[in-house]
């Protein structure tokens, strides 16, 4: 999946913003307005600006597979007979349809992608292999690794809220002085 690269203008509002709903997508504007120190209101202008532009994506339930019996993560490296646009088109096709499929990226290097399949076992896995993988277009080689332990897993790295992830920040409007 490309994404646009550009930069994005951020405020340090914006970012702690963000860095709460990436922590607690449900929190309330009444709760980020605690946590930041500013009206709900203004707390929710910014949201909604942050979604037009597109910076929020969406908002998802993160599940436990395990509760579903998904137990098992397999990455199969898989190498296509072909690097032609035909081939690459007809792989993803395929893929795409492939229910037990969770992430794949097309890679340099040796392997042509890296797919994520989540399984219920190692025979569910065997399965998987013989009815979905093994009969995507243009394949030629599939490798797999079973993951035994996940070490980290975050929807967004926590460099984007640090100094040097953080976006260029908006010029800030000249504060008035308080009358008194």
């Amino acid at each position: 999946m490309a994404q646009d690269s550009k930069r994005v203008d951020m405020d340090r509002i914006d970012g702690l913003i963000l860095s709460e709903l990436t922590a607690n997508a449900r929190v309330s504007q009444v709760d980020l307005s605690t946590r930041i120190g500013l009206s709900s209101t203004a707390i929710a202008r910014r949201q909604r600006a942050l979604e037009e532009d597109g910076i929020i994506r969406g908002y998802q339930a993160v599940l436990d597979l395990g509760r579903f019996g998904l137990a098992t993560t397999v990455i199969v490296r898989i190498t296509l007979e072909s690097q032609s646009d035909e081939a690459l088109k007809a792989f993803e096709a395929g893929v795409i349809d492939c229910p037990s499929v969770v992430r794949c990226f097309l890679m340099s290097g040796s392997d042509d992608y890296i797919v994520t399949v989540l399984a219920r076992d190692i025979e569910d896995f065997e399965r998987i292999h013989r009815t979905e993988l093994s009969r995507l277009p243009r394949v030629a080689r599939l490798e797999s690794s079973f993951a035994l332990r996940e070490v980290v897993s975050r929807a967004v790295p926590p460099v984007v809220f640090s100094a040097s992830g953080a976006p260029k920040r908006k010029p800030q409007s000249p504060r008035r002085p308080a009358r008194r």
